[in-house]
C-alpha cells in the first residue's frame, strides 16, 4: 500500500514451536526491536503513561502506523538449509561458483555427430554412421567421436570428444535399418541399440540440439540479488549451483488470539448468544499470506488474568501478537484491562477500525497489536498495520500494498468527515495500460459484513475530507491480491 492509502501454522496455546513447524522457523532466538539490528530493545511504547492527551487524540492513519513501524527493526539473518528458506528474503548477493551448465550436453535423446558426416544427409541418400557406444546422463567419460561414427546419447548427458551437434532420433532410423523413428527402443530390452549403424535423414548445423557450457549462467555472474524472496524457481537455481545453504532473515513467527466469551471454534453447536470464531482464523490466513509463520492460538474468555497469561504463554514462540477484540470502551474489553500497561490504546481516524492498540511486551518486547473486534474492522486494521509490521520483520523494501487510480462505478453517498473510510470493492483493471481500471463497491459501511468482504480483491480509500463520492469520480484502491 502506498503513503496514500496508509495516510499463521495453526496451533494452540503452548510454549515452544510446537509440531509441524517448517520454513524460516529455526529453533533460534530472533532479535529485532527499536535498539537497531540485533537487538529487540527496551524503550516501551508508552502504554499509560503518555497522559490523558494522547488518550483523547485522533490519530491520522499515516502517523499510527509512522509510529508502529519506527518501533520495529528486520529479525537478524540466519543460515538455513534451502527447504527452510522458503518464503525467506536473501540478505546477500549469490554469485555463481562454476558455470550452468557445466558441460556441454544434449537437449535431446539422438545421436551426437561430427557436422560434416551429416552435411548431405537425406531422407533419399541417408548418411550411415557406425554406432560407437551409449552416452547416457551421469555415466561417465564419454567415448571419443571420430569421422563416419556417432554416439547414442540422452537428454542431458554431455557432449562426446569430437561430436559437433545431435541429430535428434526422430531424424533417423533408430539403428533398425527401417523407416523414420519416433523413440529409442529401451536400453535393457534391446541393448544392441548401443552398437551397429544408424542412418541420418537430415543434415544438422554446429551446435544443434546442444546446450552449451554456461549458457544458462556463466562463473562468477550474479544469481541472486540481496532482498530476493525465496521461491521455488530461486531454490532450485541455489541447488542447481550447489548450495546447500543460505543465509537469510527468517519469516516472523506471529501468534494470533481471539478474544471474546461468545466465541465458539468452527464446527461446534452454537449455543444461545454464541458466534463462531472467524477473525483468528481471518488472522491466521492473512499473516501466512503476507509471508509470515503464524500459529491461531485460538479464542480466550473475556477475563483479564486468563487472557495476560496466554499471551505470555505465547512469546517464546512469537516475533509478534496480534489480538482481536476487547479494545472498545466496553465493560468486557479485557485487552484494554489485560495489557494497557504495556500497550498504547489509540483512536485512529478510520472507519472501519477507529480503536487500536500496539505495544511490545515480555522480556524481548515482542510487538503486540491489539485490533478491533469486529471481522471486516479486524481485516482492514490487519492490511493497514499488522502486514507491514510483518514485512518489515523479514526486510523487505516495500512493505504496502499497491495502491492503483480506479472510476468508482457507483456513488458512495455517505462517507464521515475527519475520518478515512475503506470500503471493500471489486477492481477491474483498465483495458488500456495506463488508464484507470473501474472499483465497484461491495456490500454496505458495516464492520460486521463479512460476506461482503469475501467478494472483495481492493479496499476503496475516501479520505477524510471527502463526505461522498460521485459515480464516475476516480478515487484510490488498495490492492488485496
Amino acid at each position: 500500500m502506498s503513503s496514500t492509502a496508509a495516510q499463521a501454522a495453526d496451533h494452540g496455546p503452548g510454549a515452544g514451536h510446537g509440531p509441524g513447524t517448517t520454513g524460516c522457523d529455526a529453533a533460534v532466538p530472533r532479535t529485532q526491536g527499536a535498539g537497531g539490528p540485533g537487538t529487540r530493545g527496551t524503550a516501551r511504547s508508552g502504554g499509560a503513561g503518555r497522559g490523558a492527551q494522547d488518550a483523547d487524540r485522533l490519530w491520522p492513519v499515516a502517523d499510527h502506523l509512522d509510529d508502529i513501524l519506527g518501533k520495529i527493526r528486520p529479525l537478524e539473518p540466519i543460515e538455513l538449509p534451502l527447504l527452510e528458506a522458503q518464503g525467506c528474503v536473501l540478505v546477500e548477493d549469490v554469485t555463481v561458483p562454476v558455470a550452468l551448465p557445466p558441460f556441454d550436453n544434449s537437449s535431446m535423446d539422438g545421436y551426437a555427430v561430427r557436422t560434416a558426416d551429416v552435411a548431405a544427409a537425406s531422407e533419399r541418400e541417408p548418411a550411415v554412421l557406425t554406432v560407437i557406444g551409449d552416452v547416457a546422463a551421469g555415466s561417465g567419460e564419454p567415448p571419443a567421436v571420430g569421422p563416419g561414427e556417432a554416439a547414442r546419447i540422452m537428454t542431458g548427458a554431455p557432449l562426446p570428444p569430437g561430436a559437433e551437434a545431435v541429430v535428434p532420433v526422430e531424424w533417423t532410423d533408430g539403428g533398425t535399418g527401417g523407416g523414420p523413428a519416433t523413440a529409442m527402443r529401451a536400453h535393457s530390452a534391446a541393448p544392441e541399440g548401443a552398437t551397429g549403424r544408424v542412418r541420418v535423414h537430415r543434415p544438422v548445423a554446429a551446435g544443434a540440439h546442444v546446450r552449451a557450457r554456461g549458457s544458462d549462467v556463466g562463473a562468477g555472474e550474479l544469481a541472486l540479488r540481496a532482498g530476493t524472496v525465496l521461491g521455488p524457481p530461486q531454490i532450485a537455481l541455489l541447488a542447481a549451483i550447489g548450495r546447500a545453504t543460505v543465509t537469510v532473515r527468517p519469516r516472523p513467527r506471529v501468534v494470533v488470539m481471539s478474544t471474546g466469551s461468545e466465541l465458539v471454534p468452527p464446527g461446534e453447536a452454537l449455543a444461545p448468544g454464541r458466534i463462531h470464531d472467524s477473525n483468528s482464523f481471518q488472522l491466521t490466513a492473512a499473516a501466512r499470506e503476507a509471508g509470515a509463520i503464524a500459529y491461531r492460538a485460538g479464542a480466550v474468555a473475556d477475563d483479564a488474568a486468563t487472557l495476560r497469561a496466554a499471551v505470555e504463554d505465547q512469546l517464546i514462540r512469537a516475533d509478534a501478537i496480534v489480538t482481536s477484540g476487547g479494545v472498545s470502551v466496553g465493560a468486557y474489553d479485557v485487552v484494554k484491562e489485560a495489557l494497557g500497561g504495556d500497550v498504547e490504546f489509540r483512536k485512529v481516524a478510520m472507519q472501519p477500525g477507529k480503536p487500536q492498540g500496539f505495544g511490545r511486551i515480555g522480556p524481548d518486547r515482542v510487538p503486540l497489536l491489539a485490533l478491533p473486534g469486529n471481522p471486516v474492522s479486524a481485516y482492514v486494521s490487519f492490511e493497514l498495520f499488522v502486514r507491514p509490521v510483518i514485512r518489515t520483520l523479514m526486510g523487505l523494501p516495500d512493505v504496502h500494498r499497491t495502491t492503483r487510480r480506479a472510476v468508482c462505478a457507483e456513488a458512495v453517498t455517505s462517507s464521515p468527515r475527519g475520518r478515512r473510510q475503506f470500503l471493500r470493492g471489486r477492481y477491474e483493471p483498465a483495458a488500456v495500460p495506463g488508464e484507470p481500471g473501474t472499483v465497484t463497491p461491495v456490500g454496505g459501511a458495516g464492520s460486521h459484513l463479512v460476506a461482503a468482504l469475501a467478494q472483495a480483491n481492493a479496499l476503496i480509500v475516501v479520505d477524510e475530507d471527502t463526505t461522498a463520492v460521485a459515480a464516475g469520480a476516480e478515487v484510490d484502491v488498495v490492492l488485496l491480491t
